[in-house]
């Protein structure tokens, strides 16, 4: 690896290990051992790198996350509930692991009325991400369905984000995916 890849792995073991206020150049540079101006040649500034690594960090959870609609070696129930159940049974599944990455993303949505820049650069990942998860959770094609893709990427986005702060919070009592199934079906009426 050269000095841009090192930068941004040791900017992300920083966020996930002091967070986003707390980590530092001087921080950085350590973990990746290589000098401060290499901060400034490769990304124009400590605030650009921890952008580039924060978004690195929430683009692999989203890969985790979308592989969650698999194991790689079945497709996913035919039945939409089971579907939904197995696919958040995955994610659930990844709370603990991945516990360090929502914490880091709850601190940065605190940030962002401060920080435009961030704000901006937080706001296409977060749409791509919306259709991942209707890609990858769903099975719905953005490219063929978009407005369908747009609308249950959302759905599943805030899914996502209230049921991992639950988890962050109080993982004893954390929606499981049976919970979650079991809601779905009393909102859809499947269930009295």
């Amino acid at each position: 690896m050269g000095h841009k890849e090192d930068l941004l792995e040791g900017a992300k073991r920083c966020l996930l290990e002091k967070g986003y206020a707390r980590t530092t150049a001087r921080d950085v540079v350590a973990a990746s051992g290589t000098n401060l101006a290499s901060i400034g040649y490769h990304y124009g500034s400590k605030d650009a790198l921890l952008q580039q690594a924060f978004l690195a960090l929430t683009e692999e959870w989203g890969d985790q996350a979308g592989a969650a609609g698999t194991d790689g070696t079945a497709p996913l129930p035919a039945d939409p509930y089971e579907r939904f159940r197995t696919v958040w049974e995955q994610v659930i599944a990844a709370a603990g692991p991945s516990r360090p990455v929502w914490k880091l993303q709850t601190e940065v949505v605190t940030r962002i009325d401060d920080d435009e820049k961030l704000r901006e650069a937080i706001k296409e990942p977060q749409r791509e991400g919306r259709l991942g998860m209707a890609r990858s959770f769903l099975g719905i094609d953005p490219e063929q369905d978009p407005e369908k893709a747009r609308t249950a990427g959302l759905l599943c986005q805030a899914l996502a984000i209230g049921v991992m702060i639950q988890w962050l919070v109080d993982p004893e009592t954390a929606p499981s995916a049976d919970d979650l199934t079991e809601g779905l079906k009393v909102l859809t009426g499947e269930r009295d």
